[in-house]
């Protein structure tokens, strides 16, 4: 019994909308992040090192200890470096993908707000101006209340 409870519990949460939009918002997510990182790297980086003096962001490193190497040639200890090219080039992709995603979310927020406005009911219509009779009686109201 209490493996069915378990195993209807989690059925139950697996189904919520909520947890299934989020997945595949995640899946979508992951493939957008692809894209937007390949749109980077391959289109907007090269231009910019270009610029830069044909620099390839990704090559940047300090070389804080050289290689050892023996004499037959072959490396005894790596080098060590800091490797701040690869670090840029995870930033500039982290700003491009926020940036894409911001745009994106501000164009649905315009889009709902525009079509919420527009299924808004209008405000209900102005009372109608009083008409000369009632203007009349309203006087003869607050004479017969001043007499009293």
């Amino acid at each position: 019994m209490g493996k069915s409870t378990f195993l209807q519990d989690f059925k139950a949460f697996a189904m919520k909308g909520n947890v299934i939009d989020m997945a595949v918002g995640v899946v979508i997510g992951g493939a957008f992040g692809k894209i937007v990182s390949s749109l980077v790297a391959n289109v907007i980086m090269p231009p910019i090192g270009l610029l830069v003096g044909g620099v390839n962001f990704t090559d940047l490193k300090w070389v804080m200890k050289a290689a050892e190497v023996g004499a037959d040639g072959k490396e005894i200890a790596p080098a060590v470096s800091l490797d701040y090219g690869q670090f840029l080039q995870a930033t500039f992709d982290f700003l491009i993908i926020a940036f894409a995603i911001f745009l994106f979310i501000r164009l649905i927020t315009k889009l709902t707000t525009k079509k919420a406005a527009e299924e808004a009911p209008a405000a209900p219509p102005a009372p109608p101006a009083p008409t000369k009779e009632e203007v009349l009686l309203t006087e003869i109201r607050d004479l017969l209340k001043e007499k009293k």
